[in-house]
Order: structure tokens, then sequence, then C-alpha cells
């Protein structure tokens, strides 16, 4: 199982939503490039960043701190929010990410969704954010009527191979994760599924890594010292 460390941008700072809210904010640092440092130099070989800004009204205002992610560690990124279009997916990889992770654009237009997949292959992930089974698009802020798994069988028809799932009540509420979810999720698709979302204790990491989950990302339970990234990569393996 991979384990993918995040950075959540906002206004060039590393910082964590509890469920989505952005009023609810907490600032981890003001220097995201020197948080991915120290990520890689623990053994972390993969990092999630997600623009938090850009995922709400399309733009790209941490695009620099990316790229400069990118550039000065030997992490590999993957990034989200507020990628929309194909020119926007060809910066980001011009800049040295290796995955761009769609969100709002992929649930609204799937027939531009599947011309990207044509385009740029395992490159592109979805991003599928839920509440109470269905998808939320615009930096969680609007829930649509469209079941999560309905969306995902779709998208592994049109050939997606990697789809990193957030259960939005479990995100950074450090009450643990949707464990239920990614096993039914684990049997029901192909597709890669890497869980996101309360993932707080050791015992998370154990149980997803037992069900041959292909990634878990570790948000809030790091920043606070709840799980310790060494030993978090160990029980990935």
């Amino acid at each position: 199982m991979l384990l993918f460390p995040a950075i959540d941008l906002y206004e060039q700072k590393v910082v964590r939503l509890v469920k989505g809210d952005y009023r609810q904010m907490t600032v981890y640092s003001d220097d995201p490039v020197k948080t991915a440092r120290e990520i890689y130099e623990k053994g972390g070989r993969w990092l999630h960043a997600v623009d938090l800004e850009g995922a709400k009204d399309g733009t790209t205002p941490n695009f620099d701190v990316v790229r400069g992610i990118c550039t000065e560690t030997g992490l590999n990124v993957e990034i989200g929010g507020g990628i929309r279009s194909s020119e926007t997916i060809e910066r980001y990889l011009s800049a040295g990410v290796n995955r761009v992770i769609l969100g709002t654009a992929a649930v609204n237009n799937e027939e531009w969704l599947s011309e990207v997949l044509r385009d740029f292959g395992e490159r592109i992930a979805v991003g599928v954010d839920a509440k109470d089974g269905r998808v939320a698009v615009k930096g969680w802020l609007e829930v649509l009527d469209v079941d999560m798994f309905d969306f995902i069988g779709r998208l592994e028809k049109m050939g997606l191979k990697t789809a990193i799932v957030t259960d939005i009540s479990k995100d950074g509420a450090m009450k643990g994760t949707n464990l239920e979810l990614y096993r039914r999720l684990s049997s029901f698709t192909k597709v890669n599924i890497t869980a996101s979302g309360g993932i707080s204790t050791y015992d998370d990491l154990r149980a997803l890594k037992e069900m041959d989950i292909y990634g878990a990302i570790l948000g809030k339970a790091m920043y606070t010292g709840a799980i310790e990234l060494t030993k978090a990569l160990e029980i990935a393996g």
C-alpha cells in the first residue's frame, strides 16, 4: 500500500480543514516546500497536494508552491484542486507533477474526462468526494444527486486507473476512517482506490493494508503527532 502524506494549500500555507469547512482551518506551516522536504527526509516518496483555493473557484493560486515542491524535493507529487482544463493539466505536468487529480470537472463533464483519460492515461486520477454516499464538488461546497458507486462504475468503464475517495464526514475529525466504505469499494471495482479522510490511528492503516487498498492519505494525524510518518510508512510497507 502506498502512503500519501498530504499538504493542503491555502494562501501559500500548509493548512487543514475539518470536514471540508473553510471556516475551520488550522495553519500548520507557512513554508510548504520545507514541509515537503521533511516528508521526503523521513522516507516519504509520494505527496498528495490539494489547492484549496483552486478547489473553490477553478484557479491555480498555489501553482508556484507546487512547482517548488516538485523541483526542490525528491517527492512524486499528485495535485488536485481547481483543475478544470486540459491546459491546466499540461501546465502541472510540465512543472514536474506526476499525477493530476480531477474533481468538479470530472463530475460535470464526463465527455471531457473521457478525452483527458485518452490523452494523459494513468497520469490522471479522479477525486470522488462523498457525503452520505453522494458526490460533492466545488471544494465540498455542493452535494449532487449522484451516487458515488454509480459514478465510480462509470469512471472504470472510461478507463480510469486511480480514484481518491474521501468520506467528507470523516475528514479532519480524527475519529477514524470509513473502513466499511473502502471494504465495499475494494470488492466493487478494479480501479485503484486511495483512501482519504479520517485516518487517525495505526490500526486504520493496518486495516486498509489488509484489504489490499492501493493507497492511503495521511493528513491531520501526521501534523498533530497522532501518527508518526516513519512508523506509518513501515506499516504501509
